[in-house]
């Protein structure tokens, strides 16, 4: 069995509890209130800014040019694609480029990308492949289940959140890093493997407290 494969039967109760989180239920039949998706994407924002700094790192510490160019090339796509999509996408919502620049992180959001960059710079390329792994494979498998229960009508912006993770090119992207993941735990020896479990795990973790942060508006208590 594949460390993904083995990692995420082991995580399956993490996992079922995000697609049946009720932000992503919500996002699914078009009831999430507007205002928590509104939160969601300026939080995302933030932590774009951040994982584009993990990206950096992935690229300066992959052991081969092969695997160094793929993540310079998604570095770039999330720098001067992504997130110029995402300002767009926000503008929809009425959320201007200024009023994204001055989100402030919530506790959650600081805890993840901090973990994040603590595992980019004191963990091994391993470790930090298996870090990246829940957020990229995590957003295409919501994508996927959600589309498959049909896409709410009412709701189009959910609608075209729901395509862009269910998409062929975002689901070769996860299959990408599922498959680098899995080369690097195959030349592992245990104790490197469960370290990389540790960090997918971890990760993991905060991917479903991202969500839930969303739902519940998360702020600083003083």
């Amino acid at each position: 069995m594949s460390f993904a494969d083995d990692i995420e039967n082991q995580a399956r109760s993490i996992r079922q509890a995000i697609l049946a989180h009720p932000f992503i239920t919500g996002v699914g039949d078009g009831t999430l209130a507007v205002e928590k998706f509104k939160y969601y994407v300026k939080q995302d924002y933030v932590y774009l800014i951040d994982y584009s700094r993990v990206l950096a790192l992935a690229s300066a510490r992959a052991p081969d040019l092969e695997t160094m160019s793929w993540f310079a090339r998604l570095l770039d796509e999330t720098l001067n694609t992504e997130m110029e999509l995402h300002r767009s996408y926000c503008a929809e919502f009425g959320i201007s480029r200024r009023e994204l620049e001055q989100t402030r992180s919530a506790p959650t959001t600081t805890a993840y990308t901090s973990f994040l960059l603590k595992v980019a710079h004191q963990g091994s390329f391993a470790e930090l492949v298996a870090s990246l792994l829940p957020c990229q494979w995590g957003y295409w498998e919501i994508g996927r289940h959600l589309s498959q229960q049909g896409q709410p009508k009412s709701a189009p912006l959910y609608r075209q959140w729901i395509k862009m993770y269910a998409s062929t090119e975002f689901g070769e992207l996860a299959q990408h890093l599922r498959e680098l993941a899995n080369c690097l735990a195959e030349r592992s020896g245990s104790q490197e493997v469960a370290a990389m479990s540790e960090a997918y795990l971890t990760s993991l973790r905060f991917e479903h407290q991202f969500w839930d942060m969303s739902f519940n508006l998360e702020e600083w208590p003083v």
